[in-house]
């Protein structure tokens, strides 16, 4: 029988004021804690003095752990009766892969608690005072992906980013594309030939709800020409969405600020 314990606790987009209460309970119970990369360090001031802290670094573009391996140290950790922590930056269900982890514990006969935690996509249009939805200029909210499996891992097609933008389009909603910076241009292209107007406003958020988070908004047409003039990398969020025409920074075609 498995003494031990899991959970898998979102630590939310960086600024460690964000965390829930619970989740704090939850780094402050952990003999064990994974701690991804983009985690803040600030964080784990919460955890206790004796408890083992492996990182197992996942970014985009960087070398990362193997998920199998991380995997395999949780369901070890468990075994062995250790209260074990999955720390995640954002919300673990949201890209986090939190799913895939989910399912490999319970494969192994443990049950997982998750404690949610503030995506990056909700941290970043926050910071920059618009929201997600409105019901004057989008009835709903897609988070997507911009860097799916692909080749013999991929279980699915490709995002279908032409679809995609006559969806936003016909149905007035925000597009929020995590990991997208990468392909920032072929998003741009996708969108537009599946009929998003070039004037559609789009906002790039670097190191969201972070002190040294950085911006750049523009229009869906100058998207990569605003990108490579604004240094911007990963992580960042791409949202694009009529919910932008509110900042006042929108009025110009670029704008950079902290």
């Amino acid at each position: 029988m498995n003494t031990g314990s899991c959970t898998l606790v979102g630590a939310g987009p960086g600024d460690p004021d964000l965390l829930t209460l619970k989740a704090v309970k939850a780094i402050q119970a952990a003999t064990v804690l994974l701690v991804d990369d983009l985690v803040n360090e600030d964080i784990l001031q919460w955890a206790r003095p004796d408890a083992r802290i492996v990182r197992v670094g996942k970014r985009g573009g960087c070398r990362s752990t193997p998920q199998a391996f991380i995997e395999k140290l949780m369901i070890a950790a468990v075994q062995e009766g250790h209260a074990v922590v999955r720390l995640k930056g954002g919300d673990p269900f949201i890209f986090g892969r939190g799913g895939e982890e989910v399912e490999h514990l319970r494969e192994a006969g443990i049950e997982c608690a998750v404690v949610n935690g503030i995506t990056a996509g909700l941290a970043a249009v926050t910071s920059l005072g618009v929201p997600l939805t409105h019901r004057d200029h989008a009835q709903g909210v897609v988070f997507v992906t911009g860097h799916a499996r692909t080749g013999a891992a991929a279980q699915h097609d490709p995002t279908d980013w032409r679809q995609l933008a006559a969806t936003a389009r016909d149905a007035r909603l925000t597009l929020v594309v995590y990991m997208g910076v990468a392909g920032a241009a072929h998003i741009q292209q996708q969108l537009l030939d599946g009929g998003l107007p070039g004037d559609t406003p789009v906002a790039v958020v670097q190191h969201a709800s972070l002190p040294q988070q950085r911006h750049v908004c523009t229009t869906l047409a100058d998207l990569s020409a605003a990108l490579s003039g604004s240094g911007l990398g990963s992580p960042s969020v791409i949202v694009v969405g009529d919910v932008l025409r509110g900042m006042a920074a929108v009025a110009a075609t670029r704008h950079f600020g902290t």
